[in-house]
């Protein structure tokens, strides 16, 4: 059986010409003072953590952003050698380099200074009525001008075989509407308005500093009808189908926003909500809040959105707030790295195509391959003999579980950019007609079949992913990079790596909110009564143990278990069904011992290597707030203490502060 090969591999080395067994670990970020059985986090990571400095233009440093600066640099190469050739290269090339170019002439913004957007500032304020604002609003979203709401299209979760415009709340400067509701906040809220009165003086908005008291109180007056992000997370709560008469019933201007939006009414005859209340208290708010306090708000919009296109004092502003203020980062990043993620954000696939013709090697996929149909078929085995669900639950989840689509690398089809005008001249109209390009490329697939062959990441993204209406897993290229991957390691470390990042993937197709839909990506309850209470049983289990965490860089405050809980779920199911299929890829094979570790410690330490990580203490409370995934420190040692295999592994026993009673785990998949 395909699940069952072995792929047992050693890494060699040559010391006086004997060749020496190696573990595929990197044993010089150990730190041998700290025993894995009290902290396996910082027993494999230790060394690394206390060497490591954060460099200045970052909050965090660890594994995925070296993997993610291998990428960037590869993409930089790419980029640059497309600019280099002017205007000789093919169509494509032309624009990558064009684009880059009128990012890199840092001159050319200077001299504009505010210019780009002086006209569409006295736009804003010539606005008469709020009806006339809204219509703006709808025009200024064709220019990635962030409004009042989100939009996208994607399969109705109630019928996945069409797709659909989903909207959602908006209209906020801080990352979440805690920030404006929980007095821990209260710092940010008033740096926040520092902010806006200075970059809104910078812009020459009259009266900035009173403007700034109105805006964040009409932005508090709006979080106050968002939903928490606990709520966000929960499908049938945010999946509000409703015609588009139902929805003018929520929003009156919802027609008027549209149509400056240029979506015609044949792509929004039906609408998902996904919150209801904040619509009808954004339109409460449009007839109780005076129209200047909204130009205010709207003026704002216009010049973040724009600020990181503008000349230094409006770039060096934005990122003073954005970066150092919200996440302790000291130091912007170079010209050219900020110039590589403005190419990657308007024109990624076509820039992931010449990535993966040059950084993925084709037996990569063949060898993912056979490593997704080991996790499924251990996957299959677990939930076959799961004790706590029903068989007839079993029969649905095994359902589900075989019509998962695996993808892995990159598509088979790429985006057209064939519609994007780039002119290497007019930096911030390069980056509003691509984005425009964009939302016309997204309206098209409204009535059209769903397009199975998309991919929502680029090949050159450090990231994996699991759509639930879909029932896709996706890995892009260059995550499948050490120490992830590595098609010359071992099995265990490949396991206790990629294949848990596998397993965390199929394992949200039935975490908390993936287990609300089915094989076929339909919002529909597949489960037993009794089956969905024992399943919210242990779930519950997970929540009491995250929130009794406390990260180590900001330690007075403390983990959201509801928030962290699907993500958590996905961590404890991947870790738990990579070690199975490890064990099946062993075929009843005793590993060898390399470097004096077991296979079974290799696969932990491989798992708990990935998570390493600096960060900084503003970014760590950010995430907390903001960030569904646990701290990882957790993700490692929360979720191996909840494993029999681990304690077995090192030995673990109840003096060992990673101890935990077989009674107090959770094993759920």
């Amino acid at each position: 059986m395909q699940t069952r090969q072995r792929w047992q591999r050693r890494l060699h080395s040559v010391v006086q010409g004997v060749l020496v067994p190696q573990s595929g670990i990197t044993l010089s970020n150990i730190d041998h003072s700290v025993r894995p059985q009290d902290d396996l986090y910082q027993h494999v990571n230790g060394a690394w953590l206390k060497s490591t400095t954060i460099p200045d233009d970052r909050p965090l440093e660890g594994t995925f952003t070296s993997l993610r600066d291998g990428a960037e640099l590869a993409v930089k190469a790419i980029i640059e050698e497309a600019a280099a050739q002017g205007g000789a290269g093919t169509g494509v090339e032309r624009q990558v380099g064009a684009l880059y170019a009128s990012f890199m002439d840092e001159a050319a913004a200077e001299v504009k200074g505010l210019d780009p957007i002086r006209a569409r500032l006295a736009e804003v304020f010539a606005t008469g009525s709020a009806a006339e604002l809204m219509a703006l609003v709808g025009r200024l979203f064709r220019c990635d001008v962030s409004g009042l709401f989100s939009i996208y299209p994607a399969p109705d979760a109630g019928n996945p075989e069409r797709v659909l415009l989903y909207t959602g709340q908006g209209g906020l400067g801080l990352p979440d509407e805690s920030y404006y509701r929980e007095e821990k906040f209260a710092p940010i809220v008033q740096a926040y308005g520092d902010y806006v009165a200075g970059i809104l003086g910078l812009a020459g908005v009259p009266d900035a500093e009173a403007a700034a008291g109105r805006i964040v109180a009409l932005e508090t007056a709006l979080a106050s009808h968002h939903w928490d992000n606990v709520t966000m997370r929960d499908p049938q709560k945010t999946y509000n189908l409703k015609t588009a008469e139902e929805g003018s019933q929520l929003f009156p201007l919802l027609d008027t926003w549209f149509e400056a939006a240029r979506i015609v009414p044949d792509k929004r005859t039906e609408l998902v909500f996904s919150t209801p209340d904040f619509f009808s208290g954004a339109a409460g708010l449009l007839e109780t809040v005076d129209l200047g306090t909204w130009q205010e708000w709207l003026a704002l919009r216009v010049v973040n959105s724009a600020a990181p296109y503008l000349s230094r004092e409006f770039v060096d502003a934005n990122f003073a707030f954005y970066g150092t203020t919200l996440s302790g980062t000291p130091q912007n990043k170079d010209r050219w790295k900020r110039g590589v993620a403005v190419v990657e954000a308007a024109l990624g696939e076509a820039v992931g195509q010449i990535y993966v013709d040059r950084h993925f090697p084709e037996g990569h996929k063949a060898r993912m391959q056979t490593l997704v149909a080991n996790l499924i078929e251990a996957y299959r085995q677990s939930i076959t003999g799961l004790e706590w669900m029903g068989q007839d639950t079993k029969q649905e989840a095994l359902k589900k579980l075989a019509a998962f689509r695996p993808k892995i690398g990159f598509p088979d089809k790429w985006i057209d950019y064939s519609a994007v005008d780039i002119d290497p001249a007019d930096l911030l109209g390069n980056v509003e007609r691509a984005h425009d390009a964009d939302v016309d490329r997204h309206l098209d697939e409204i009535g059209k079949p769903v397009d199975h062959g998309k991919w929502l990441m680029t090949p050159q993204t450090v990231n994996a992913y699991y759509h639930p209406m879909l029932n896709e897993i996706v890995f892009p290229a260059a995550i499948l990079q050490p120490p992830f991957f590595n098609a010359d390691a071992d099995d265990a470390v490949n396991y206790g790596g990629i294949g848990a990042v596998i397993g965390h993937e199929i394992g949200h197709g039935f975490d908390d909110q993936g287990s609300q839909f089915d094989g076929s990506g339909a919002l529909r309850n597949w489960w037993s009564a009794d089956d969905r209470t024992a399943f919210e049983g242990l779930t519950a289990k997970l929540v009491a143990q995250f929130d009794a965490l406390f990260p180590y860089a900001a330690p007075e405050h403390n983990v959201n278990g509801k928030l962290t809980l699907g993500e958590n779920i996905g961590d404890l199911g991947g870790l738990t069904i990579a070690y199975k299929a490890y064990l099946l890829s062993l075929d009843g094979a005793e590993p060898e011992v390399l470097d004096g570790l077991t296979g079974q410690q290799r696969f932990f330490m491989s798992w708990a290597a990935g998570w390493r990580q600096v960060i900084r203490a503003e970014e760590a409370i950010r995430r907390l707030a903001t960030d569904p995934h646990s701290p990882n420190e957790f993700r490692t040692n929360a979720i191996a203490r909840n494993l029999g295999p681990f304690h077995e592994a090192f030995g673990v026993d109840q003096d060992d502060a990673m101890w935990m009673s077989p009674e107090e785990r959770v094993s759920i998949w």
